[in-house]
């Protein structure tokens, strides 16, 4: 029975993940740049100023600043997806994959604007709680008593799947890279447990202050670090670009390791990858982003787009540059461990495995952060909010779980669920969509 299940479990999910998915995600990318004319390339300098050069601004609705809800949701998507599956993109199709990357980001970045935007507009506050929002938020609100199965669905989906994608596949990416630096897997579980229970018992100002933390330490020292590299290396970036661009649109030959890829796998890869490492259109960022001290739902939008931006056109852009540039993508390595061959060629075996390896363990503990709130959110939508205290306490024991063996069903099952979050989601955002347009006119309109 149980064999049955993980296969119906996996064709279910190969099917969302492979076709329909990445089609609804990529179609709302398209539809709501058009209706917001292209905020994310006409209104570039506007969000570098309202993000890089911000003021600061008081007596604002929130709970947590701009910039803290900004470092839960990245805390939440940069991480395994940037690092090895970037990598495994570009060996399974080649380095066209990435200029598909980057076309799945420049629309994920209107996607998650209008997911953030409706969760500001429709948040509501709990009782003694923080700000409630997300996709159950503004289905229930924005779509009416008639949408609100669709609402309940999702915050079920997201209570049952952040145990699995969120905590027990991270904890155990953790433990994997602590065995790397010769640590036994159950004391980093231990460790692990008490780091995390130490921040999350404390609720969403203690998270917002570790995430605006680490993750710009973690982002900055990986960036840096494959930022020396290719500039290192600036006389073949040319050659690179040209080689992304020319095996986006033709097919790729077996060269080395690399056993070649025409353009649809190219294709596939690449959304597939850029899709997942930003999570656009998911749902699980404007959780976060519904909490931060805003006096328009565009302006916390504004920040959306700037997410997107950090994780899939810096974050993976680097990753995957760093791969070409050195020639290790001919290798016929996959994964993390093409990423730690790529940074090993230059910084050496010790120091880039370090690299690699010390940025993948500080992405898994911020996501399992990040995700704790977004399960507790959930769980807080359909139980109220004396319900975070309890799954924050059965959140901690997971992580033990996590970190003792092979996870291939957790995974499996995890993804599933994280699929099937997004089709209500995608659903609100579409319906939803006029009044995304309309408060984007009117704040643009009063910012002349």
């Amino acid at each position: 029975m149980l064999n049955f299940l993980f296969k119906l479990n996996t064709i279910v999910g190969n099917f969302l993940w492979e076709h329909f998915l990445i089609v609804a995600i990529l179609g709302i990318g398209i539809y709501i740049s058009l209706g917001t004319r292209f905020i994310q390339i006409i209104k570039l300098p506007f969000i570098f100023k309202e993000t890089i050069i911000r003021k600061k601004r008081k007596d604002l609705e929130g709970d947590i600043t701009p910039f803290q809800a900004l470092s839960i949701a990245l805390a939440g998507t940069v991480g395994v997806g940037n690092i090895a599956g970037v990598a495994t993109a570009i060996s399974l199709g080649g380095p066209g994959a990435i200029f598909w990357m980057w076309i799945s980001g420049f629309l994920g970045m209107a996607t998650k604007f209008s997911e953030v935007v409706l969760g500001i507009k429709y948040r509501m506050r709990q009782i003694r709680g923080p700000f409630l929002g997300g996709p159950m938020v503004y289905i229930r609100r924005g779509l009416g008593r008639k949408f609100r199965f669709l609402a309940v669905i999702f915050a079920s989906l997201g209570a049952l799947a952040a145990f699995g994608i969120g905590n027990m596949t991270q904890a155990n990416s953790v433990a994997i890279g602590m065995e790397e630096f010769g640590i036994p897997k159950i004391i980093t579980g231990i460790i692990l447990l008490l780091a995390v229970g130490l921040v999350t018992l404390g609720g969403l100002k203690r998270i917002a202050q570790v995430a605006s933390f680490c993750v710009p330490f973690m982002c900055g020292l990986y960036f840096l670090a494959g930022l020396i590299i290719i500039l290192v290396n600036v006389e073949k970036l040319p050659q690179v670009i040209i080689l992304i661009l020319n095996s986006a649109f033709s097919p790729l030959a077996a060269y080395g390791g690399f056993l070649g890829a025409k353009v649809k796998e190219a294709m596939r890869w690449g959304f597939a990858r850029g899709v997942f490492s930003n999570e656009a259109g998911l749902g699980s960022a404007p959780i976060a982003h519904a909490t931060a001290k805003t006096d328009h739902p565009v302006r916390q939008g504004l920040w959306g787009i700037f997410e997107v931006f950090i994780d899939t056109i810096i974050i993976c852009s680097v990753t995957a540059l760093v791969i070409i540039i050195t020639g290790s993508w001919t290798s016929g390595k996959t994964g993390a461990q093409l990423t730690c061959l790529a940074f090993q060629s230059f910084w050496g075996k010790n120091l880039g495995n370090f690299l690699v390896v010390f940025s993948m363990i500080l992405t898994a503990y911020d996501t399992i952060l990040a995700w704790g709130f977004y399960g507790e959110t959930c769980c807080a939508y359909l139980f109220g909010h004396k319900a975070r205290i309890f799954y924050r306490l059965l959140w901690l024991p997971f992580i033990l779980l996590g970190v003792k063996g092979t996870l291939e069903l957790v995974w499996s099952v995890a993804d599933t669920l994280n699929a099937l979050m997004a089709i209500p989601n995608l659903l609100a955002i579409f319906l939803l969509s006029p009044v995304v347009f309309n408060l984007t006119k009117d704040f643009f309109k009063n910012q002349k």
